[in-house]
């Protein structure tokens, strides 16, 4: 399947008001924090004011709106305020190397006065490879449709239940094109793994959507299975999980050997210090972390959104360590491009992994 001309681009980058600055987003929930919090602590009216501001310019996005159109008076008043906090001339900020959650890219695009989007793509591909297009709302938490120079299909991935010919399409994403690399460097086995009759299979699991735009919604090698022979796929509950606004980051991890998951989580400062302040927990935020008190309230949190999202028994999380330092690269728990390295994640934490499960697995008196 091949991808529309990108022509709003065309406009985007129109000579009339000069170059198009580019502001590449990596980790824009802390952007998003940092708005966030701003807001709040400049006072109820102006507070109010924002969010009436808000509403009212997504509610016209929503309706077909141009984000240009949707509340000039607003962009003038309320918004410019953080286009002038980006510099002033930014037009055009575009994410990548890990998906945004859809309420942060919605935020952003609503009071940056910019075009907001995401995209997708590989080294193998040359990079770009999808890009969701401006002004278009309903594209909210997917990647766009495919760039005009490659074909795009979906491989259903049975032992995952993703069938590519349901009536949500599902499987996994298959790019094929003169862009694709030519394989890897004295390679031949990893190359031959990848590219199956001339299609590059990302590893990535890929949903249609109405509009022809993809979603990334999982990934195809992370995947094990529970002592119960229950398969979990862990990328996609980390998504999920991610939602709660408790925490920064999340690692889910479950194996053959257990019936249950655990985590480690990267708790928010703030919102654990004041959940401690309300009921009367005392202590620094690292001492926070070690508290049970603390961490069972994490797994409540985890465990309202499981709810919310309808997850299956064996997708709860029923044990947590609490780490206050976020996963970095200096301990090589991350990539360049902010992606988790599972095996560094579990070499790292294996004696907390076997804490937890020991701790766990005890029987209650």
């Amino acid at each position: 399947m091949g991808g529309p001309p990108l022509d709003p681009f065309t406009a985007a980058s129109s000579p009339r008001t000069g170059s198009l600055p580019l502001f590449q987003v990596s980790r824009a929930a802390g952007m998003f924090s940092g708005l966030t919090q701003k807001i709040s602590a400049g006072g109820l009216l102006r507070s109010t004011l924002f969010n009436l501001a808000y509403s009212y310019k997504l509610f016209n996005m929503n309706r077909g709106r141009k984000h240009g159109d949707a509340a000039p008076i607003f962009d003038r008043i309320v918004f410019n305020k953080v286009k002038q906090g980006l510099g002033g001339s930014v037009r055009l900020i575009l994410s990548g190397a890990a998906p945004l959650s859809t309420h942060v890219e919605a935020f952003l695009r609503v009071v940056t006065c910019s075009y907001v989007l995401q995209g997708y793509g590989l080294t193998e591909t040359c990079a770009g490879t999808f890009v969701s297009l401006p002004n278009e709302i309903s594209m909210l938490g997917t990647v766009g449709p495919p760039v005009p120079n490659v074909d795009v299909c979906l491989e259903s991935v049975p032992e995952m239940g993703y069938d590519a010919l349901a009536s949500t399409p599902r499987g996994e994403v298959c790019v094929r094109g003169k862009t694709l690399f030519s394989g890897y460097y004295k390679r031949e086995d990893l190359t031959k793994e990848v590219m199956i009759d001339g299609w590059f299979h990302t590893g990535d699991v890929g949903e249609w959507q109405p509009d022809g735009s993809l979603k990334i919604i999982d990934r195809k090698k992370n995947i094990f299975k529970l002592s119960q022979g229950e398969y979990v796929a862990v990328e996609n509950l980390e998504n999920i999980y991610g939602l709660v606004s408790a925490i920064d980051s999340i690692w889910v991890y479950g194996n053959s050997f257990e019936s249950f998951l655990v985590a480690v989580v990267n708790p928010k400062r703030e919102a654990l210090e004041a959940w401690a302040q309300e009921n009367g927990i005392s202590g620094d935020f690292e001492s926070l972390c070690s508290d049970p008190r603390c961490k069972e309230f994490i797994i409540g949190e985890l465990s309202k959104i499981g709810k919310e999202k309808k997850l299956k028994g064996f997708e709860f999380i029923k044990a947590v360590h609490l780490d206050p330092v976020p996963f970095d690269m200096e301990r090589d728990l991350l990539t360049p491009t902010y992606k988790k390295k599972r095996p560094q994640l579990l070499k790292y934490y294996q004696s907390v992994i076997d804490s937890i499960y020991k701790n766990a697995n005890k029987p209650s008196a």
